[in-house]
């Protein structure tokens, strides 16, 4: 697969499962630009490393449940590039409580930056896209599978995955794909905070495929969304989780 060419926008693209998902996409070519909220420098590490793959690679602080700091990023994006043809919604955040200690700020806080951030962030990237594009969304099996203090982000995900569904058919006219992907238990430091209270367990020996979903399993296949070949799925939230859905209740990544 090829994305020589193209420019992509990572949400949360510095660390994590947006980190493994900004390097994947140079490595395929793209241009890259790495949304961060609070880390500069680890955001600009993430940008040396991509830039050593031979591609552009730019960083724009801005926190994505704020409307305003939205405008200003997609902003600087057409300043600095003209157009975007990739766009990753891959930021995360949400609080650690069950449903009944579950408080209106961090209620809103997490569907501001899960679901809202989303919808704002569409709307600026798709005028961008003027030859067609590519939307992927970064869910969790948290939107149907129950975990005790995964309320406030597993609804937030949930509306995730609807906005991407009617995204899909309305930008569809435009040339634009919108698809979805629900990762599996990804070691990482929101795996831990939201299962701290659970049975200590070994989850690479949990699933079907005998080892835990990697970032770099994530990548691959926003990857592959993000390639032509994939013209002809549209709105469709993909899980990758090596089969443990099939057989037990898991934990989301945030």
């Amino acid at each position: 697969m090829s994305l020589k060419g193209k420019v992509a926008l990572v949400t949360g693209g510095s660390r994590g499962i947006g980190r493994a998902i900004t390097l994947r996409l140079a490595r395929d070519g793209a241009d890259v630009i790495i949304n961060y909220f609070r880390k500069r420098e680890t955001a600009e590490a993430t940008a040396k490393e991509a830039a050593a793959l031979g591609v552009t690679a730019h960083t724009i602080k801005a926190n994505v449940g704020d409307p305003e700091k939205v405008g200003a990023m997609f902003k600087e994006v057409e300043e600095k590039f003209g157009r975007l043809d990739i766009f990753i919604n891959n930021a995360a955040s949400g609080v650690a409580r069950s449903a009944m200690e579950l408080d209106v700020k961090g209620w809103d806080w997490t569907m501001d930056i899960n679901a809202k951030a989303f919808l704002m962030c569409a709307q600026r990237a798709a005028p961008l896209m003027k030859n067609g594009g590519k939307m992927v969304t970064i869910s969790s099996l948290g939107s149907r599978m129950v975990l005790p203090v995964y309320t406030s982000v597993g609804v937030s995900k949930a509306a995730l995955e609807a906005l991407t569904r009617y995204l899909a058919v309305e930008l569809a006219p435009k040339g634009i794909c919108v698809n979805g992907v629900s990762g599996g238990a990804v070691e990482s430091d929101a795996l831990r905070m939201y299962t701290k209270d659970m049975p200590a367990r070994n989850w690479n020996v949990s699933t079907p495929a005998g080892r835990m979903v990697r970032g770099e399993d994530i990548a691959n296949l926003v990857a592959f969304l993000c390639n032509d070949e994939s013209n002809m799925i549209r709105g469709q939230v993909i899980v990758i989780d090596g089969g443990m859905s099939l057989t037990q209740v898991m934990p989301g990544g945030a």
